[in-house]
Order: C-alpha cells, then structure tokens, then sequence
C-alpha cells in the first residue's frame, strides 16, 4: 500500500479494529506507548461500546447533568457544527440512540428493539445536536439523557492525533492506516485501492494520496438485516438506501472522514460551500461518480 521509504511496521488492535503505522524509521517502544496509550484515552471518553466512558455516563444521566470533555472535543465537536449545518441535520452526534433501536447496541445484539419501544421512543421529539446540546468550551450541558456517537469522525480525527504524535516525534515519512481511515505524510504519493462495497476481493478504482488523507464509508462494512446499517439519516432515523460507498480525500482524516459520511445525504456541490475535498460515490445502481480534480481513476467495464 504505501511508499514510505524503508519502511517499518507498527501493527495493532484498537476501538475494535486493526491499524497499520507504516514509518520511514521504526518507532520507539516509548512512542508505540504513548500511541496506544492516546487511542485509550480516546476511547475512554467516546466510546459508547464502553460502560465507563464519559459517553455512557451521559447516556445513563436521566436528568442531564454538566459532563467535561478534553481539550480535543473543541475541534471535533467543532467540525460536527459545520456538518450538521451543511447536511441539514442529516449527520448529527446524537443518531445514537437511533442506532441502539435498531440493534446496534453496546452489546451488538444486532437485534432491532420491538416495535412498540421503538413506537415509544419515536413518539418523544427525536434529540438534535442543535436543540438538545449546550457547549461552554469544553464543557456540554445536557437536560435528558443523549447517546453520543462520533463514529462519523470519531476515527478520521483519531488518525489525525496518532499522525501529529508522529510528526511531533520527528517522522516525516508514514502512513496511519486506522482500518480505511489514512493519513500520508511525505514526498511520494501512495495508491489505495477503493474497495468494492460487496466484494471485498475487487477494487473499483485507485487513489493517490500524498501529503493528505483518504477515508471510506460503505454501508456492507457494518450491516447486520435487510436494510439495516450504521448509515443513519440522523432526521428519519432510517439507512440509507441510494448510496452505499463513498471515498474522501482531504486535507485532516477528520474532515475526510466526516465528508465521506456527509455524501450519503448531502450533493457534492453543496459540501463543497464549506469544506475543500475530492471524491468518489457509488449509487446503490452500481453507478459512480468522481471529482473531476480526484487523483486516481476509476476502472469500467469493457
């Protein structure tokens, strides 16, 4: 995958997936710690798969309560703003709950809850990241409980922290691969394959990436029924069914990441008034569409 000169590895588990650090030099023991020891933390505070994060503390505050956030929740709670704003209210944090109703739950049941609890839920006015948040910097004010989830950006913005890690330590040369979600630092470019949605055996294309990020969202990856995915309308709180995979390359993993998701439900043109980016969807027709600036191809059918 990458072009990293004399490359060395770094591979491991993490917010339940694999990642890669692929390095120009190898990585200090005391820096594979110090990496690890951040995805922890991240993890710990925004996880809503963990019973003991501050995530699942405010999912369990009945009443709402004041719940105090690290530093890096200003930018990432930041770029949820400008997401929420630009699709409308289709991307938003608080799709949590949504996702826990269809079976996407702490526990992966994978089973969606009976229709009369989902009558009751859906009765109550659904929460919105606008109405239902208040941010004081670092600080969010809540009056019920909310199930935050940050998966739309959650792990984009974690590539970005593990690259400045790096970058802090001296690395020019590498690739932080969290699982589809990249981010390349040096001279020569690197060709990604854009995966098939439905086979994972076939790409549909190459990108080239340097110096940027690239981040996928397919909705095969996380899919348990007939129709039923991690791709919510955060209004309807209903999958997605027109787009099933799309591929961002920006400037930080976060907005990448946060766009590929973005493009399920907003037009490219309308994205564009807000965040600078190249791309790639499919249709749930098999048809695709590319940036005409996207560096890479796609392949056709002969």
């Amino acid at each position: 995958m990458s072009n990293v000169e004399t490359v060395s590895r770094f591979g491991f588990d993490a917010i339940g997936t694999q990642w890669l650090i692929e390095t120009d030099e190898p990585l200090s023991q005391d820096l594979r710690r110090h990496v690890l020891d951040r995805i922890a933390w991240f993890d710990a505070t925004y996880s809503r798969f963990r019973p003991d994060s501050l995530v699942s503390r405010i999912a369990s505050a009945t009443d709402g309560g004041r719940f105090e956030f690290p530093d890096d929740s200003l930018a990432l709670f930041g770029l949820y703003d400008r997401l929420h704003a630009a699709t409308d209210g289709a991307v938003d944090p608080l799709v949590g709950r949504e996702l826990e109703l269809l079976g996407y739950d702490a526990t992966y049941t994978l089973r969606p809850a009976p229709d009369a609890v989902r009558a009751v839920e859906h009765a109550r006015r659904r929460p919105a990241w606008a109405a239902d948040i208040r941010r004081d910097g670092r600080t969010v004010v809540t009056r019920r409980a909310l199930v935050i989830d940050v998966g739309a950006v959650g792990k984009g913005y974690l590539v970005d922290l593990v690259s400045a890690q790096l970058r802090e330590a001296g690395h020019t040369g590498f690739v932080v691969d969290g699982s589809g979600d990249l981010r390349h630092s040096g001279p020569r470019a690197t060709r990604v394959g854009l995966e098939h949605p439905f086979d994972r055996r076939q790409v549909i294309g190459v990108a080239e990436v340097r110096g940027q990020a690239l981040c996928a969202s397919g909705v095969s990856r996380r899919s348990w029924g007939e129709g039923l995915h991690h791709v919510l309308d955060a209004r309807t709180g209903v999958p997605v069914n027109k787009v099933v995979a799309t591929w961002v390359v920006a400037q930080d993993a976060a907005i990448a990441d946060g766009l590929a998701t973005a493009l399920f439900f907003a037009e490219p043109q309308r994205l564009a008034e807000s965040f600078d980016f190249t791309y790639v969807r499919m249709r749930s027709d098999g048809r695709a569409e590319i940036s005409p600036d996207f560096t890479g191809e796609l392949f056709t059918d002969k």
